[in-house]
């Protein structure tokens, strides 16, 4: 069984209530769900959680690379403003933000 700090909220409070004695209906009550659910969320929580392989090494979001690389390629903040339904200054704020920490974490 995962360690109990690794658990999702709703993890930790499904086993929690199993280990009470609460069967899977009582608890599937509780949460509006089935207890066909309740059972999948007692069953993943024993699964291992592989949070490191989920984080990425740099610092920027998925919005400041595609800024970045898209700027790279010649795009104008007019032309990918559309796109993420911002205005043409919010694309250039992300873009001086990521630039920034780029700096910063000297790359």
């Amino acid at each position: 069984m995962a360690m109990t700090k690794d658990l999702r909220p709703i993890e930790r409070r499904v086993l929690a209530l199993r280990e009470a004695g609460l069967d899977d209906a009582a608890i599937a009550r509780k949460f509006r769900r089935s207890p066909g659910f309740v059972k999948r969320v007692a069953l993943l929580a024993g699964a291992p959680h592989e949070r490191a392989a989920v984080t990425r090494d740099d610092s920027l979001t998925p919005l400041e690379r595609r800024v970045l690389k898209w700027r790279e390629q010649g795009a104008r903040p007019q032309d990918m403003a559309w796109r993420f339904r911002r205005s043409p200054e919010h694309i250039a704020r992300v873009e001086k933000l990521a630039r920034y920490k780029l700096k910063r974490a000297g790359r």
